[in-house]
C-alpha cells in the first residue's frame, strides 16, 4: 500500500533545438511541486498512446498539464484549424488516450489550462479556436502581467465540485490562453470569467473530472492549493 497515491503527469514536448539537439520532453517544476506538497507521487508520462492503458492500469490519477499548444479542431468537429493554432500531435493523441482510459476506470483526472480543454473534448464537448475571433469584448486573456500574478477573477457556479471543494463563490485567477471552452459536452460548467469565457469544467458523472483554464500550481489565490489536495485525495 503507497502511503502516497501515484499521480501520472503529462509532459510537454519541443522538436530538436534550444535545450537538446534532439526532441526533448519539459514541464514547470511548480506541476510536481504542487502535487507533491498535496500529498501525491508525481510520475511523469511520455507520449505512447499505444501505452496510455497499461499507464492508467498503474497510476491512482491523471494531471493533464498545460502548454503552448492547441487541442486539434479535427477531434471536436472544429473544422480547419485558425491561423493563431499550434498543434503537438503526438502529444494531443496520448493525453486523450490517456484521459479517455483514465475516465473509463473512473480514476480522478484534474486538467490545467490546456488539460482543461481537452478534457472538455473528452467529455464530447467543443472549443473556441481564438477568444478575439469568437468573444465580443473579451478580456486580456493572455494576460500581460506576469503567471505568478493574477489577470483577472472567476465567477464559481454554485453546487459544483469546484465550488465545494474551494468554498467560495469567487477566484483570483492567472490567465495564459487564446482559445476556451465552448460546450462542455456531458458535463458542466464550474467557472467562467467576467467577459462570459469558461473558465472551468466538470463531469458529476465520475467522482473526479475536473478541469481548470488557469494555473493553480502558482498559488495565485489562496484557494489554489485546494483544488490540488482535493484532488490527490480523491487519488487514495
Amino acid at each position: 500500500m503507497r502511503n502516497r497515491p501515484l499521480i501520472g503527469v503529462t509532459l510537454d514536448s519541443e522538436p530538436a533545438g534550444g535545450w537538446s539537439t534532439l526532441p526533448w520532453y519539459a514541464l514547470r517544476q511548480n506541476y510536481f511541486g504542487a502535487v507533491v506538497a498535496a500529498g501525491g507521487l508525481p510520475v511523469a508520462l511520455p507520449h505512447e498512446p499505444a501505452l496510455a492503458e497499461a499507464y492508467m492500469d498503474q497510476v491512482d490519477g491523471l494531471l493533464v498539464t498545460g502548454g503552448a499548444f492547441d487541442v486539434d479542431p479535427a477531434l471536436w468537429g472544429g473544422g480547419a484549424p485558425h491561423p493563431k493554432v499550434t498543434l503537438k500531435p503526438g502529444r494531443t493523441d496520448f493525453e486523450l488516450a490517456a484521459t479517455r482510459a483514465a475516465l473509463a476506470r473512473d480514476k480522478p483526472v484534474l486538467g490545467i489550462c490546456g488539460g482543461q480543454q481537452l478534457l472538455a473534448v473528452a467529455f464530447g464537448g467543443t472549443l473556441v479556436q481564438h477568444i478575439p475571433d469568437e468573444v465580443a469584448n473579451p478580456l486580456p486573456h493572455e494576460q500581460p502581467n506576469p503567471r505568478t500574478e493574477p489577470g483577472h477573477v472567476v465567477a464559481l457556479t454554485a453546487g459544483t465540485l469546484l465550488a465545494r471543494i474551494v468554498g467560495t463563490t469567487a477566484m483570483a485567477v492567472n490567465s495564459a490562453h487564446h482559445q476556451a471552452v465552448a460546450t462542455a459536452g456531458a458535463g458542466v460548467v464550474n467557472a467562467r470569467a467576467p467577459d462570459g469565457v469558461v473558465e472551468g469544467v466538470e463531469h458529476p458523472g465520475h467522482r473526479f473530472a475536473l478541469g481548470v483554464q488557469w494555473h493553480p500550481e502558482y498559488g495565485v489565490d489562496p484557494r489554489d492549493p485546494a483544488i490540488f489536495a482535493a484532488f490527490v485525495e480523491a487519488c487514495r
